[in-house]
């Protein structure tokens, strides 16, 4: 009987323990939306299991044209964070910060301590799709991902001020990761350094700039302006001249004049993911970045 006794007492204490391991795990848990599923899962790194994470967008979409949804305003009622790109990248995403009716929410532009490329000297409509802050497609060198990283430990540090130390830690562990792979990345384009590429949309300009790569010009005449039959007929004499491999296409846009220019002139035309999800193989960061090099080495080499 005793022993029965000792059996529930120890069964209960048990249950009060996971009871309450619960209910702190619930109350330490910051709950962020990021917009892209690249930043989730840069937060995700930092915050580990302090953080519960969504995205909006996701990697096979377009991340500059999202349709609007209630579920969308749905994710930000009962988010704490919100962190964005910017730079005008996501045009769609004050509709969503109002309809969520969340006046707590914290908006965290990740952009903020980017040097960034590409910034108009003038705008009009006759440049197509430019943003007035310049091109916003920096998350794709991975040297500007420390600077992201300070910025998502900044802004989970001061949504939870006794976890810094786990922040700085967990970051810290991630960006010494990210360094090794980024010297690898690097050590593995060398050799095409100086070697001109064509790509649809100015989705790369930081990635070409990293790797010391040259953008001969975009399948897109403007950004956001289909390409004309004109444009086209220019482009393959480019691409002839030049002696140019490779065009470059993300996974949402239509491929159909970067193989008609590819057909003509025997360059080739590679599916680049500019964020995780893009392809099967970008599961994280780490691995979308080792595709692009890896898939862009082999058609160089």
């Amino acid at each position: 009987m005793k022993s029965e006794w000792s059996k529930r007492i120890r069964l209960w204490m048990l249950l009060v323990a996971a009871l309450l391991a619960s209910l702190s795990t619930a109350h330490a848990s910051i709950k962020v939306v990021a917009t892209t599923s690249d930043l989730a899962d840069l937060v995700q790194h930092v915050g580990g299991d302090k953080v519960s994470v969504s995205s909006i967008v996701r990697g096979d979409q377009n991340p500059h044209f999202v349709e609007v949804k209630p579920s969308y305003m749905m994710k930000l009622k009962s988010a704490d964070l919100l962190f964005m790109v910017g730079m005008e990248l996501e045009m769609w995403a004050p509709q969503i910060i109002d309809g969520s009716r969340n006046s707590n929410l914290k908006v965290v532009d990740l952009s903020k301590e980017i040097d960034k490329l590409e910034v108009p000297t003038r705008l009009d409509a006759s440049q197509g799709d430019v943003h007035r802050y310049g091109n916003p497609h920096y998350w794709l060198d991975p040297r500007n991902v420390r600077r992201i990283v300070e910025e998502i430990v900044a802004a989970l540090t001061e949504a939870s001020p006794g976890d810094e130390a786990v922040f700085m830690k967990q970051a810290a562990e991630y960006l010494t990761t990210l360094d090794a792979a980024t010297k690898r990345w690097e050590k593995t384009m060398a050799p095409f350094a100086g070697t001109k590429i064509v790509t649809f949309h100015k989705s790369w300009s930081y990635f070409a700039n990293w790797l010391k790569l040259q953008i001969a010009d975009q399948v897109e005449p403007k950004p956001g302006i289909p390409p004309s039959p004109g444009h086209t007929a220019e482009l393959m004499a480019l691409v002839r001249s030049a002696g140019i491999k490779v065009i470059v296409v993300e996974p949402f846009y239509d491929a159909s004049a970067a193989e008609q220019i590819a057909r003509s002139t025997g360059a080739k035309v590679l599916r680049l993911a500019t964020s995780i999800g893009g392809v099967d193989e970008a599961k994280d960061y780490i691995s979308l970045m080792e595709y692009n090099v890896k898939t862009l080495a082999e058609a160089l080499r």
